[in-house]
């Protein structure tokens, strides 16, 4: 916009058309601000410039022929009525503070609201950082965008915003661990895709990254630590699920933020139960939902409603497990977390199977297929089609029955899940056995055998290093 004044010197006249070129690249100078600030205001460029400096010295700085020393801006500051840090980056006073503020105000409805409500104030925070260069507040922006399409289970835009989060971040310059969250983000879309592997790359390569330079940080650390125990299980690599668990938990007393140390608590709980050690799951997942409780985070509590009902059926205590996984795909609808309430589904469908109410299942999974497509949920995908070969073989359905396995070994397989892989294959050789096709059966049985034995051998790379 031409904000050049109708009258005044030629000296004026060519500032203006200096400064106004300037801006129309979408970047207001210093010149130009001076300029216009001094116009708005009324004053000469002699009253601006008295007692310290010149009209021509104030000419030449609107012309942008020289740039003005820290002194000299001051100087100008106050003539102007503004503070030093305004004119010099044309930010509002305390913009960073509100821009804050305003951030707090998006967590907040995300965590204890609709998702969806977050979204304008996260858009509107991004756009005013980026508009006045605050890279910080931009990128948390971002990751809290991202946030909000992860619930979603968009987990495209999810990627897109994380990706864009760490981007800004990086040009910013900051250390590593300013990205580090944008950076579990991303990994945990890659996670949810079904593709382990390359999840785990992203925080094990970020993992070493950190411990190159150095940068000792318990809350970045216990962060990747944690997200890393979720694919490590999937791939049945659990004495990695394991280290990983017992190097975040040893860095928790360093850790300030309660929701993370609830977040920590939760996937801890993953590798407990692996060991056979219920109470102490429960045990750690009772300690993150109080927490979860306290702050109002629905979606966090809701995990952990889901993984004590995958605790609850672990240990054979059926109606409470069904109850657990009822509240929280409850919950988790109430937010619609659509990729979320699919994934619950299964284990809910699980349970009911195992109390022989296979109709209320069955029609549980046909939807959760529906709603999880081919790119979101593979390992929960291959989960469903798992349980509905399970109830087609005890209604006597073997071709129906075969039909799931094998889908399920296809996602499995593009997934890297190894030791879900292995179980569907035993299902699939002991069906293929008791129909009489024996080569077939073994050829299942050496699949299986094979995928167990891979991860944590040659897939991964190094098991998690201690921090320095």
């Amino acid at each position: 916009m031409d904000r050049r004044p109708r009258g005044g010197a030629a000296s004026e006249t060519s500032a203006s058309e200096t400064s106004a070129g300037e801006e129309s690249v979408g970047v207001e100078s210093v010149a130009h601000r001076v300029h216009r600030l001094r116009t708005e205001l009324g004053l000469t460029q002699r009253q601006v410039a008295e007692p310290a400096y010149t009209a021509a010295y104030i000419s030449t700085v609107e012309a942008g022929k020289v740039q003005p020393s820290e002194k000299a801006l001051r100087h100008i500051a106050e003539r102007l009525g503004r503070t030093y840090e305004e004119l010099s980056s044309g930010r509002p006073p305390h913009l960073a503070t509100e821009l804050r503020m305003r951030l707090a105000e998006a967590q907040r409805a995300l965590a204890t609201g609709d998702p969806e409500e977050a979204v304008p104030g996260y858009a509107a925070v991004a756009a005013d950082a980026e508009r006045h260069g605050l890279a910080a507040e931009r990128g948390a922006a971002l990751e809290g965008l991202g946030q909000c399409a992860l619930e979603a289970g968009e987990l495209v835009g999810a990627r897109g915003h994380f990706e864009a989060a760490e981007g800004v971040l990086a040009e910013a310059g900051g250390p590593l661990t300013h990205r580090v969250p944008a950076i579990r983000g991303r990994a945990l879309t890659h996670f949810l895709a079904g593709e382990l592997r390359y999840a785990c790359y992203l925080l094990e390569s970020t993992l070493d990254e950190l411990n190159a330079a150095g940068l000792r940080d318990p809350e970045a650390l216990v962060l990747l630590y944690t997200a890393l125990i979720a694919p490590y299980a999937d791939m049945g690599a659990h004495a990695r699920a394991a280290q990983a668990a017992e190097l975040a938990l040893a860095l928790a007393p360093e850790v300030s933020d309660p929701a993370l140390v609830a977040r920590m608590h939760r996937g801890v709980a993953r590798t407990l139960l692996a060991e056979g050690r219920a109470a102490e799951a429960d045990a750690s997942l009772l300690k993150a939902a109080e927490c979860y409780r306290q702050l109002q985070i629905r979606t966090e509590l809701a995990h952990c409603h889901w993984m004590r009902g995958y605790v609850l059926a672990q240990s054979g205590d059926l109606p409470q497990a069904e109850a657990a996984l009822r509240t929280a795909r409850e919950v988790l609808a109430s937010r619609r977390a659509t990729l979320y309430v699919h994934q619950v589904g299964v284990e809910l469908a699980d349970v009911l199977h195992r109390q022989g109410k296979d109709a209320e299942a069955e029609v549980l999974l046909e939807q959760t297929l529906a709603g999880l497509g081919a790119d979101k949920g593979a390992v929960h995908a291959a989960g469903a089609h798992r349980l509905l070969g399970l109830i087609a073989e005890r209604r006597g359905a073997d071709t129906e029955a075969e039909e799931h396995y094998r889908t399920a070994l296809g996602r499995l397989e593009s997934a890297g899940a190894a030791g879900d892989l292995a179980d569907v294959c035993r299902l699939l050789g002991d069906l293929l056995r008791r129909t009489g096709r024996i080569e077939a059966a073994l050829d299942a049985y050496r699949t299986g055998l094979g995928h167990r034995s891979a991860p944590g051998a040659t897939t991964l790379g190094p098991a998690p290093a201690k921090p320095f």
